[in-house]
């Protein structure tokens, strides 16, 4: 919201009494700022995907209804985001008491070294504006945090520098929240947070004021006080104190992604993939990306993972980052001019999986390498499901029932990928079915191909063995090549499938 910005405190005095210059408290503020937006049907959070009919209504709510609010969520939410959008919610400037530690309203100061300065320079005061993203004040909870660190304490270096006594209100020393006044505090990881530092909260969400060391002065403070927090019974590390949850307006549940066209859009948004200073030309097939977010949701669901810690939405950023750096790394090899990251590459990306999870006691016999390939192949399969829902994938199928052996290496150029694969009856053919364009260039159409095996290997119509040899889907026995061979390569724990024979 734009208006006048006057220099002193008597030109304020008379944009204020005009109505020019609005004066109200900040969550009066907020809400006013939010009702003109709805009113012009602007976007209230923007980069927040997939909280439209869940979340954000809950938000709006609590704003309009003028609460301090806590969202409760796992892991990767956008809990922290949410929390700092509503910097937007706030005017762009406000007037302060220059120089003032708590922004001190010129009209009606708090402390004591504004309430002299005001007397005596009278209207002649100059005024500052404060930036709407000075006014967001944020802290990390952690168990060490004091409350001086929080409300504040008596300053006997101030008081001697003074020669003040300590009695004087002018040696108190202010602690985030004062400093957050006339703005938005929040807290992350409120359950982080002792209990008796807690407690010291319970007068600011209820009677909007603080004493400082016991001294017998009361600062109101004007402030929106907003949490994050995972759900109390989910975490080992603490809790919320019954009585402030008491005092605390609104309670909002987080959630992740409920399908997986918004998770792809947060990934896509929050996803590092175009690469700057390297001359290649980088596509993402729309297939990779949805078994790069299909992996999130199979790993929030699988019983070897525990549920209560969660599963990020930074698992299928980080995941899709990896990806599109294994397949430029491999043009950058063979020299192509496109990188165009393959299926292949997901199960080179186990390092940006396995450190995204918690195992149950199942999961750790099981190693968390295992369950992240056994996510994938997973992934895999419901993908290729949905993409090829009535293929007939006979002939290809029986080129390998009938002894056929296909050697793919996820370092092959697109060129050479093709050339060995040429000779597979309908495979080439099945990739160009999965909307690759009219005329692929040869990286799309490798990375279709590729797609097609391991989609086929996902559903159990070929297999591959322990050693990284693909065949026939009813065999899964030592390839003999390997068997005679003990020299040939391998499988390379944790770098992903290398190297794969399909039979």
């Amino acid at each position: 919201m734009s208006f006048p910005k006057p220099g002193t405190l008597g030109a304020l005095r008379k944009e204020v009494d005009a109505g020019r210059v609005p004066r109200r408290p900040v969550k009066t503020e907020i809400r006013e700022n939010l009702i003109r937006k709805l009113r012009a049907n602007d976007t209230l959070f923007p980069g927040i995907v997939g909280y439209d009919e869940s979340v954000v209504p809950q938000i709006v709510n609590a704003i309009l209804s003028r609460h301090n609010f806590i969202l409760l969520g796992l892991r990767g939410q956008a809990k922290s985001r949410i929390l700092r959008a509503l910097i937007s919610l706030l005017d762009e400037a406000l007037p302060v008491v220059p120089g003032c530690e708590i922004h001190d309203d010129p009209l009606a100061p708090l402390c004591a070294a504004c309430r002299k300065r005001i007397a005596q320079a009278g209207n002649d005061l100059p005024i500052e504006w404060l930036p709407r993203d000075a006014r967001y004040v944020e802290k990390l909870a952690t168990p060490d945090v004091t409350i001086a660190d929080m409300i504040g304490d008596l300053d006997p270096i101030k008081a001697a520098r003074a020669s003040l006594q300590l009695s004087d209100e002018m040696t108190m020393h202010y602690g985030l929240v004062p400093r957050a006044n006339r703005g938005v505090f929040a807290i992350n990881e409120l359950p982080d947070l002792a209990g008796k530092i807690q407690v010291g909260l319970f007068n600011i969400l209820q009677e909007g004021d603080v004493q400082i060391k016991g001294y017998p002065v009361r600062l109101p403070l004007d402030l929106l006080m907003v949490f994050s927090a995972n759900p109390e019974d989910y975490t080992a590390r603490g809790k919320i104190i019954t009585p402030l949850k008491d005092r605390i307006g609104s309670e909002i549940r987080t959630h992740y992604p409920v399908s997986r066209h918004h998770a792809m859009q947060i990934t896509q948004q929050e996803a590092w993939t175009v690469r700057d200073g390297v001359e290649l030309q980088l596509v993402v097939p729309e297939f990779v990306r949805e078994v790069v977010e299909e992996v999130a949701f199979q790993a929030r669901q699988d019983q070897k993972i525990d549920k209560r810690s969660g599963v990020s939405q930074r698992l299928p950023i980080s995941l899709l980052e990896n990806v599109v750096s294994n397949a430029e790394r491999r043009a950058l090899a063979t020299g192509e001019s496109v990188a165009v990251p393959r299926v292949t590459d997901i199960y080179a990306a186990l390092p940006a999986i396995t450190g995204k999870f918690e195992l149950e006691y199942e999961g750790e016999l099981k190693g968390a390498d295992n369950v992240a390939r056994e996510l994938i192949r997973t992934s895999v399969g419901n993908v290729f499901s949905g993409w090829y829902p009535t293929a007939d994938l006979r002939q290809v199928t029986e080129w390998f029932d009938l002894g056929g052996t296909l050697h793919v290496d996820d370092s092959l150029s697109a060129a050479e990928l093709l050339a060995r694969t040429a000779e597979v009856q309908g495979l080439q053919d099945l990739a160009r079915e999965a909307r690759l364009g009219k005329k692929p260039s040869d990286p799309m159409l490798a990375a279709g191909v590729d797609f097609v095996l391991e989609g086929m290997y996902a559903q159990r119509k070929i297999s591959r063995s322990d050693e990284g040899q693909f065949q026939a889907a009813e065999q899964v026995k030592r390839a003999p090549r390997m068997a005679q061979d003990p020299l040939a390569e391998r499988e390379i724990p944790n770098l992903g499938n290398k190297k794969k024979y399909y039979n």
